[in-house]
């Protein structure tokens, strides 16, 4: 396709090259550049700030059934314009098409649920120990958002955010990925289109250090909502403590899977490859920490590894492409580097393990077997296509590796017995646990993580009411 043309969105005009620099923007499955980023000025931040503060003066004082309209519409303008949306964002990101299609209809879904939950934002009725006195209390948009979301899923972290600002009243300033721009700019473009007040949305894209900066030190911005690394959120969340701006972060996982004896292994093990490789395993919640019970350990190890090696990677528009590029030249050089450490430290590379070819960010779906836990790989995120994959005999043991990691984001486990399921689910130090399935992420969900994966909500009632504030108000008649 190539030829991308990103721009800006500030006070309801798109800002093109003009005389701003500009980044090259490059497609991961062939190295090539398909067209360039637009960086923000510092003039066109604080137009965006200007403009932000003037459309939530606006949007505030729509009803929540008149907000409804223009999400229902921009959901339905997103389904409408999904193939050629998906299209850049395969060229751009690398996923597989089929994911990108399923990430769009994700990203309709989470503006329609909005739509809907914001005619909901109900307050309550005390009671009063004075007659004469009425008690309420009314739930009110916190004001404008700056909203920072990831690569990973460009379209969807947008939407939620987006999404949930919107039908809670709020207005925002959303900070897109350079890597993969378009998605964000057509989600913008389809609420645009679907009639919202110029200004209640705006899209920048540059440097993050500089635009992330500006905008949580403005008083106008009284939000902030971050998907993204934990070493860039604790900043990012440092500075909105300074200037008392509440926030939600999402800064990542490394998700323990345990699987007991008593499971289906061809069965489970089938379906965690088939998740754990999901978008190149670039997923938060992707598993990433596998361990296994001794007795099937072996038999779970050979079928994990038959159904990697399995795995068709290419380009993400070829129609039999199971798994497309990494998203970046950065991410290779994580992977090998994890992959390096590993085996260093004893761990059995029984699968994969090398980049594919000379053209684009292609890498081996691998499989690490009796990783240690002194590994890297079993402390850090690797957010790409290796799964590590141990042995344990021990239930204690196995809980306390488990959580011994510093995120707590997503966590699995397998086992037909209901009560090793709920011993689990209590024991697991996470923020989303899943049994016998991987049944995180719908729209109607939380989703959220405790310890370095951050705090705070999105998705579910739970992520309106974090763009929303609670107004007591007591008042005695005359």
């Amino acid at each position: 396709m190539g030829d991308n043309k990103v721009s800006l969105f500030i006070g309801g005009d798109w800002c093109g090259a003009s005389d701003r620099a500009m980044r090259e923007l490059i497609n991961p499955a062939t190295s090539e550049i398909i067209g360039s980023v637009p960086v923000a000025t510092g003039a066109d931040i604080d137009r965006s700030l200007s403009a932000v503060a003037k459309g939530f003066a606006v949007w505030r004082e729509f009803s929540p059934f008149d907000r409804h309209k223009v999400l229902k519409r921009a959901a339905d303008l997103v389904r409408e314009r999904s193939t050629s949306i998906a299209a850049r964002l395969t060229e751009e990101q690398g996923k597989p098409l089929a994911e990108s299609k399923a990430e769009l209809g994700n990203c309709a879904d989470i503006f329609e649920w909005y739509a809907e939950e914001g005619r909901r934002s109900y307050g309550r009725s005390i009671p009063a120990r004075i007659a004469g006195v009425s008690q309420t209390v009314q739930m009110e948009p916190i004001g404008p958002v700056a909203a920072f979301s990831p690569w990973n899923f460009p379209a969807s972290q947008a939407a939620k955010k987006l999404g949930a600002a919107l039908g809670a009243g709020c207005s925002v300033v959303l900070k897109g990925p350079e890597e993969a721009p378009t998605a964000s700019m057509e989600l913008v473009r389809a609420l645009d289109d679907a009639g919202l007040p110029k200004g209640v949305v705006n899209l920048l894209f540059g440097d993050p250090a500089a635009i992330s900066d500006r905008l949580i030190r403005s008083p106008v911005i009284r939000k902030i909502s971050f998907t993204g690394s934990v070493p860039v959120g604790k900043h990012l969340a440092s500075l909105a403590a300074a200037h008392m701006k509440p926030s939600t972060m999402e800064l990542g996982g490394h998700a323990p899977v345990i699987v007991f004896e008593d499971v289906e292994v061809d069965k489970v093990a089938a379906q965690l490859a088939g998740f754990k490789y999901r978008n190149a395993g670039q997923v938060c919640i992707a598993p990433s920490r596998f361990y296994v019970h001794q007795d099937v350990y072996e038999h779970f190890v050979d079928r994990f590894v038959a159904s990697a090696a399995a795995i068709k990677v290419g380009p993400g528009s070829a129609a039999d492409t199971q798994m497309g590029p990494l998203a970046n030249r950065r991410r290779l050089e994580a992977m090998e580097q994890l992959v390096s450490d590993a085996v260093s430290r004893g761990a059995n590379l029984r699968t994969g393990g090398n980049r594919i070819g000379n053209s684009g960010y292609f890498f081996e779906p691998t499989v690490l077997s009796e990783v240690p836990e002194e590994a890297r790989i079993m402390h850090e995120e690797p957010f790409g296509p290796v799964a590590p994959i141990a042995p344990f005999d021990d239930f204690d043991d196995v809980i306390g590796r488990a959580n011994a990691t510093d995120y707590g984001l997503a966590a699995y486990c397998f086992t037909r017995s209901g009560e090793r399921a709920m011993t689990v689910s209590r024991a697991f130090e996470s923020g989303m646990v899943s049994i016998n399935h991987f049944g995180i992420g719908p729209t109607e969900t939380p989703f959220g993580g405790v310890k370095d994966s951050g705090f705070g909500r999105e998705g579910g009632y739970e992520g309106l009411l974090g763009y929303m504030t609670t107004k007591f108000v007591s008042h005695k008649y005359a």
